[in-house]
């Protein structure tokens, strides 16, 4: 079996008082999609400057590719892509110049690799011409991204590059992080705080506080789902969410879009809570048992502080 790409074992880092990283470990391996899944404040941007030689971490070890993350520094930045999570390419030049530049930098041509950015780059190449600063938030998304593959990278780190932008951008933009894993086999690990990408990925560690509550595909987190889930309506919504609080049969209670996410203690059923409802004075009550999202997986890890990690 091969060797993993990507190896973080025991990951520690922190910032005066602020634990970012409380000894953190996984795997990404050859040829997948793994995402970094939680809010800010998570560790995500840390462990991804970590593994990118940006910042040094205060214990454990991390290699990439082979290659340890302090020692072997120079060659890493030479395997790697890096999208941080802030615009962060010349503002002043061009679409086109800013290409020329970190090919030149890494002592390549657009020529060479051009095969590794074609999908991405006929997206803005009618912009060649046009100052990066003037790019909207999808066009300098795949500028950022074609910069990070110009010199043909085994690995991309990216932090969080769908923050912000619209949501046809986003789309356009995993179909094209799709298109590299599967055609060229880059491996991929992407942060965002958006559930809704993380199905998106291979597997997924869904962070909080600095540590991983658990890895594995986004199919199994959710299947392990162990409590009965139900989604919750009625005319009243403002009020709704108290009054499901304070009835004694529930055990969790989030929002969720427009409805309410239930989960209900053993001993009490639907029809209690129907029944608790109207009480109260609902009308137009809509009970539906549902199959958990990764959202409520989540929901559900962070509330039992549960630190153990499937690898």
């Amino acid at each position: 079996m091969d060797q993993p790409i990507v190896i973080v074992n025991d990951v520690r880092k922190r910032y005066r008082r602020v634990e970012a990283l409380r000894g953190v470990s996984m795997q990404v391996d050859e040829g997948e999609i793994f995402g970094l899944i939680g809010p800010d404040g998570a560790g995500k941007t840390s462990l991804l400057r970590i593994l990118a030689t940006l910042l040094l971490a205060d214990g454990g070890t991390a290699t990439v590719d082979g290659l340890d993350v302090r020692r072997d520094y120079r060659r890493i930045r030479q395997r790697i892509g890096y999208m941080p999570g802030r615009f962060s390419l010349y503002q002043d030049l061009t679409v086109q110049e800013n290409l020329e530049f970190f090919a030149t930098t890494f002592n390549t041509t657009i020529e060479h690799n051009r095969h590794l950015i074609d999908d991405i780059y006929q997206h803005i190449e009618r912009f060649k011409r046009r100052r990066a600063g003037k790019l909207s938030g999808g066009m300098k998304q795949k500028l950022a991204l074609c910069c990070a593959l110009i010199h043909a990278p085994r690995v991309l780190l990216l932090d969080e590059p769908t923050t912000g932008v619209d949501p046809v951008s986003r789309k356009e933009f995993w179909e094209m992080l799709f298109k590299l894993r599967d055609r060229h086999g880059i491996s991929i690990l992407v942060s965002t705080p958006y559930m809704d990408e993380a199905m998106k990925c291979d597997r997924i560690a869904l962070t909080q506080d600095g540590r991983f509550l658990t890895i594995n595909t986004p199919q199994a987190i959710t299947s392990s789902y162990a409590k009965s889930l139900w989604s919750v309506r009625s005319d009243r919504m403002h009020a709704l969410l108290d009054d499901l609080r304070q009835w004694p049969g529930a055990d969790t209670v989030f929002s969720f879009g427009e409805t309410y996410h239930v989960t209900i203690k053993n001993g009490h059923d639907s029809e209690q809570l129907r029944s608790h409802i109207a009480h109260r004075g609902h009308n137009d009550i809509h009970i539906e048992r549902i199959d958990a999202s990764i959202e409520d997986a989540f929901m559900a890890l962070g509330d039992n502080n549960t630190a153990n990690v499937t690898l």
